[in-house]
């Protein structure tokens, strides 16, 4: 995700018209110039213009630097140390850090973290052994990467390389006030919370997120962990007490345990999550980390309402989205 802000930020600032370029760098040269010279003390909007202008300039500085850095980190075979990146964009450490977290959403550790395991992710699907990737990847030892092999890919390496192959995951469809719904749960906690019309629908949703896995029909117990959820569904201001599998990328997770924190009954904005997470320029990553959201209610992302109160898009439909506010609100 922080990739995906960064690489359209890069297209704001080169994706210009060669008549746009050659306007917009003598608009530049011409305020520069003007800068330069002794001034008659102006009026505040000229001073208003001033600061306008100003602030145009640093963006688009801040952004060409931040750019940059992300291109560092991606090509590096070990991670650049705090320091050396700050001294790459000409900052101070302090100043570095603050700029980075507010353009792409995520700090550079947490940002270099998430190329570590791309790459990981990349050398598996390309074949080899397990630990020759692993050492492709930046990590510099089996013992340190295994210590997050859970985080990073959900399963193990052998397995995650045979797309989910022998990862038991347990599953069963059932109906709820908002139609189908299919609970999935592998070793690590419920895996997914899917909600629609359609039940075959719904397991060929879990089969594409876990193509290889070994998907096993819930028995008489799993039966009663489905019959916990829906009934969560059903009283969402209850708190479901079962662990759960969140696989993400540290942007999403972030915005996922932003939205955890919301209390039942209570809206916020996608602005307003954004700002939470230290992130108030990635409103739009927010919005798509909602979307990908699999585990319905449990992360509860039908709290986040446009800034004008109003329902925006939901993953399983507006009005599922409606009914569950409408139910909050009267518990």
């Amino acid at each position: 995700m922080a990739n995906s802000i960064i690489q359209s930020l890069r297209r704001e600032c080169t994706a210009v018209r060669p008549a746009e370029r050659v306007c917009r760098d003598r608009r530049m040269y011409d305020f520069i110039r003007h800068a330069q010279r002794p001034r008659r003390p102006e009026s505040g909007h000229a001073n208003a213009a001033s600061r306008t202008r100003l602030r145009w300039w640093n963006r688009e500085q801040h952004a060409a630097k931040i750019t940059a850095v992300c291109r560092l980190i991606e090509k590096a075979e070990e991670a650049p140390s705090l320091k050396q990146l700050a001294s790459h964009a000409g900052l101070s450490i302090y100043h570095f850090h603050r700029l980075f977290k507010a353009i792409t959403g995520v700090t550079p550790r947490q940002y270099s973290a998430s190329q570590r395991a791309k790459r990981l992710r990349s050398k598996l699907n390309k074949g080899g052994t397990v630990t020759q990737a692993i050492y492709d990847a930046g990590y510099n030892s089996n013992g340190r990467f295994y210590e997050e092999a859970n985080e990073v890919l959900g399963m193990t390496p052998s397995n995650y390389r045979s797309g989910g192959a022998w990862t038991a995951i347990l599953f069963a469809v059932g109906e709820c006030s908002l139609g189908s719904i299919l609970v999935a749960k592998s070793e690590r906690g419920i895996c997914a919370i899917l909600m629609g019309d359609d039940p075959d629908a719904l397991a060929r949703d879990l089969q594409d997120r876990f193509p290889e896995a070994n998907l096993i029909g819930g028995d008489a117990e799993f039966e009663q962990l489905v019959a916990k959820v829906v009934g969560f569904v059903e009283s969402p201001a209850l708190q479901l007490d079962l662990p759960l599998d969140v696989r993400g990328t540290a942007f999403q997770q972030r915005v996922w345990q932003a939205l955890r924190k919301i209390p039942a009954g209570s809206t916020v904005s996608y602005a307003d999550i954004a700002a939470r997470i230290g992130s108030p320029g990635s409103v739009r990553a927010v919005a798509q980390a909602c979307g990908a959201n699999a585990l319905a209610v449990a992360i509860p992302c039908h709290r986040v309402v446009r800034s004008d109160g109003g329902l925006s898009g939901y993953r399983w439909g507006v009005e599922r989205k409606r009914t569950l506010l409408d139910r909050e609100a009267r518990a």
